[in-house]
């Protein structure tokens, strides 16, 4: 096998998992715009802000009559995008600028992961636990 072709697999390993990661935090932010907002918005007493939002952007309730769908597929993006982070066998290319740029992509990946896994618990906790814990609570 070429060490060329060795060296250029190696350098876009990093591209792809980082496209991966943007699309897992756009997935999970959007599991906090479609359910998460609302539903705290209302709790808190705004609940004409939610009416606005909601004839500003009617694609929202859709979304939000598919809450599950929605935090199903983000959640599998999650999943891939970790596997594809913290996977076996995985490592930087032994040229030092290379390597260099590889360990501060896979710094900026994991720091955009976790984000996303934060917002996808907030999202999960407000769209489908909050409000059976505010009923056990209050009876």
């Amino acid at each position: 096998m070429d060490p060329i072709e060795i060296t250029t697999a190696e350098t876009e390993t990093p591209h792809l998992e980082t496209g991966a990661t943007w699309v897992t935090l756009f997935a999970s932010a959007g599991t906090l715009v479609c359910c998460a907002l609302p539903i705290i918005l209302v709790t808190l007493g705004m609940g004409a802000s939610v009416a606005a939002l909601t004839s500003s952007i009617p694609f929202l309730i859709t979304l939000s009559l598919h809450k599950t769908w929605v935090f199903t597929g983000s959640a599998v993006l999650l999943a891939l995008s970790g596997w594809m982070m913290y996977r076996p066998g995985r490592s930087c290319p032994f040229d030092p600028e290379r390597g260099a740029l590889c360990d501060r992509t896979q710094l900026w990946n994991r720091r955009i992961y976790w984000t996303s896994v934060i917002l996808w618990a907030v999202g999960f906790f407000a769209a489908f636990l909050a409000l059976p814990l505010r009923i056990w609570l209050d009876s």
